[in-house]
């Protein structure tokens, strides 16, 4: 039997990851931010350590998710596929776009979501790494 509780309750975190990936294609900040709980973390793909580099709290996660507008600015991103279950979710996606630099870039990844009810928690990103 299925507990139609626990579907509503993921349908609404996919609504929140369909919101999200919305939210980057319009480079809306302020909605994405909307769908993160205060104590977020974002652990970017690229960085320093084995994780990239952490984010932590809204402020600092709005930070590192504005410096991707800031460094391409032309960034889309087309969604593959989101899955959710319980307080965890996963999105696959197609980022294209033209660093400030001039890189046009097209790189498969994903996110790992975990969520505090309809709240994210944490975003953890990852990128295929594309070699010429």
């Amino acid at each position: 039997m299925i507990d139609e509780a626990f579907v509503s309750d993921d349908c609404s975190k996919l609504d929140v990851l369909e919101r999200m990936l919305d939210g980057f294609n319009r480079h809306d900040l302020d909605a994405i931010m909307s769908l993160f709980a205060e104590d977020c973390v974002f652990e970017s793909p690229r960085g320093p350590d084995p994780w990239g580099r952490r984010f932590e709290g809204k402020a600092a996660v709005a930070e590192g998710l504005g410096a991707r507008f800031t460094g391409i600015p032309d960034v889309s991103y087309e969604g593959r596929a989101d899955f959710v279950s319980g307080e965890r979710g996963a999105s696959e996606w197609t980022l294209r776009g033209t660093t400030v630099d001039g890189e046009r870039l097209e790189v498969r990844g994903c996110d790992l979501w975990t969520f505090r009810g309809d709240q994210i928690v944490r975003k953890d990103s990852y990128w295929k790494i594309v070699v010429p």
